[in-house]
């Protein structure tokens, strides 16, 4: 089992990371994506630890929405952070994550925009599938990918809280879905129904460590043990046994997160 998205590398691991990953291999997961922000220096920096912790951790490199404003006078300055990033760490395999977030608008919606854009064309340019985050920014973030060729890269939404109408929509466009620990909460019932009807061929599972943890653990730090909870639930939802979950999300994310050789460029 594996735990497609987490953040690992945040302050909030520093001080019991060897904890953390020994408790997530006790309870089966062999491996997880580490999201880093490559605006972040501490987290860029505290990279090597995390693949010292954990040898079968990856990476996915991108600039959050929330951080998109520092790019505001230069967008093109975010897609040459993540391409530095990525081109010193072999453990790379994706761009993200990367988006909309007009909840709670910490970077203005233009600037949003641009850099979004660029990253998705980096990708591209990278041949590397992307992580998207999109949060009541629905309609601009598919304009967006479909404006961009997006569906010749592919990726994950990830975290993902839509409701059937917007999982088909991902779907057709030929994303993953991936879901979090809300799924467990008693009143997500949309999702459920997501997690239902999802093909199992384009599923994966996440944390979002260390935010979003499951029942029975909500409100406490979340973390990849708990991803087993995740697939223990959606397993229950489709009528199938955990450990199919569990080969099928494995399968997917090799398939999905392989490695790739950046076609680098010098204009």
């Amino acid at each position: 089992m594996i735990d497609s998205h987490c953040h690992l590398a945040g302050e909030e691991f520093v001080g019991d990371l060897p904890a953390v990953v020994a408790r997530a291999q006790h309870a089966g997961v062999t491996g997880a994506l580490v999201i880093i922000g490559a605006e972040d220096e501490a987290e860029k920096a505290r990279m090597p630890s995390v693949a010292d912790a954990w040898s079968s951790v990856w990476f996915s490199i991108g600039v959050h929405p929330h951080h998109a404003g520092q790019f505001g006078s230069d967008p093109a300055g975010a897609a040459r952070a993540v391409r530095s990033t990525i081109e010193r760490e072999a453990l790379s395999r994706a761009v993200g994550e990367i988006g909309l977030d007009y909840h709670y608008d910490f970077s203005p919606r233009e600037a949003q925009r641009d850099v979004f854009r660029e990253q998705l064309r980096l990708a591209r340019d990278l041949r590397l599938p992307v992580v998207i985050h999109t949060r009541e920014a629905d309609a601009d973030t598919f304009q967006i990918l479909g404006e961009e060729r997006a569906d010749e890269i592919g990726g994950v939404f990830h975290c993902f809280t839509g409701d059937r109408e917007m999982a088909t929509r991902c779907l057709d466009l030929g994303f993953h879905l991936s879901l979090a620990g809300i799924v467990t909460f008693p009143r997500a019932l949309e999702l459920k129904e997501v997690a239902r009807l999802v093909p199992l061929d384009r599923l994966l599972i996440e944390t979002d460590s260390p935010f979003l943890a499951p029942v029975p653990h909500r409100g406490k730090r979340n973390e990849p043990a708990y991803v087993v909870r995740t697939a223990d639930v959606i397993a229950d939802l489709r009528g199938t046994r955990v450990e199919a979950i569990a080969e099928a999300t494995s399968k997917n994310f090799a398939q999905l997160f392989r490695p790739v050789t950046p076609t680098l460029h010098t204009d």
